[in-house]
């Protein structure tokens, strides 16, 4: 049996889950760990049971339950290799060296420099008008003196080696990001995860290497297609010969250019690294789409720009040259609770 489930959808968190035979995986886990579980016992799906998590992009509204959610389940997690990174850049981030840090570091070496010249100062001094009891007693308190001077420096190299590995991985006990199991795919290279085929494929997004999903199991093809600014040939390409498509309608134009955000944030909505609007959606499904899905879902609606009515109008209006009594079946998804699970 193959069911998909979208737990939540939209600006505030992104969630879903797949089960394809015995493989049960979380696709995005952008809600808290607690929230994730409560809405998977509403719609009986058991949290004990996920085998992955499957990761899309590293924005807020896609990760926000990850590390959580993977510790407490003890699972792995598949990104691509540069979300990864971006992820785990955002929870440690490299700390910079302001101004005054500079002229302080600039002011320890002059010291450091001046101490090593009277050391080697007061070592001539001792061979030659100590006796051999002080010129002992010398040495032993400058190589004291020296051995701190030495740890201190081992302490600023291991530091500065640490912050100019922007990328390293540290230990569990200081890493934020630290998760049971990494593993890394590539988009475009299709592989297996339990008893579902997965085919990643690259999306136009603000982020460091976002995908979207063709996930295959027992003869059902089911895809994931958010968070992309347009829709280019090789997404186009992915969305073909599905039984379900859940595709972006973030927003409405008008909605969006008259709403609440700073004009910068529209901007960037309205980018081919942004969001797709209803138009767009709408656009895609009239004339791109082949029409062969039993299930059409609209996901990440903007609660600030968008109304269901809206996105679901101009959807039903794209897809009246596709009707069928047994394909294209309209869904929305919602921010706040799960979908009904849908069953293969």
């Amino acid at each position: 049996m193959v069911r998909f489930t979208v737990l939540a959808s939209g600006s505030k968190g992104n969630a879903s889950v797949l089960t394809a035979g015995r493989t049960r995986i979380l696709i995005d886990a952008g809600i808290s760990c607690r929230e994730l579980f409560r809405r998977m016992m509403l719609v009986d799906e058991d949290p004990a049971t996920l085998s992955a998590i499957l990761i899309t992009h590293e924005h807020a509204d896609h990760i926000n339950g990850l590390a959580v959610t993977a510790r407490k389940l003890g699972i792995p997690v598949f990104f691509t290799e540069a979300t990864h990174r971006a992820w785990v850049r955002q929870l440690t981030p490299r700390k910079r060296m302001t101004y005054a840090d500079w002229l302080a570091e600039q002011r320890r070496l002059k010291a450091e420099a001046e101490f090593n010249a009277t050391l080697a100062e007061t070592n001539n001094e001792t061979s030659i008008g100590l006796s051999d009891a002080e010129a002992l007693e010398s040495e032993e308190a400058l190589d004291a003196a020296q051995e701190l001077v030495e740890e201190e420096l081992a302490e600023t190299a291991a530091a500065e080696e640490a912050a100019s590995q922007p990328n390293r991985i540290p230990s569990r006990a200081e890493n934020p990001a630290w998760l049971p199991t990494v593993e890394y795919f590539t988009a475009g290279v299709p592989f297996t995860l339990g008893d579902a085929s997965i085919s990643p494929f690259t999306i136009p997004h603000d982020a460091a290497d976002p995908v979207g999903f063709v996930f295959e199991a027992e003869g059902v093809r089911l895809a994931i297609a958010t968070d992309l600014g347009y829709i280019p040939p090789n997404v186009k390409a992915a969305l073909r010969n599905l039984d379900l498509l859940q595709i972006e309608s973030n927003h409405d134009l008008e909605m969006l250019r008259d709403g609440p955000y700073p004009w910068s944030v529209k901007q960037r909505v309205l980018s081919r690294v942004g969001h797709l609007s209803n138009d767009a959606t709408g656009e895609f499904l009239e004339n791109e789409y082949d029409g062969g899905a039993t299930y059409v879902i609209l996901a990440h609606l903007s609660e600030s720009n968008n109304l269901p009515d809206l996105a679901r109008v101009t959807a039903e209006r794209a897809l009246s040259n596709h009707a069928s009594l047994l394909s294209n079946r309209l869904l929305i998804a919602s921010q706040h609770e799960p979908m009904s699970s849908i069953r293969f």
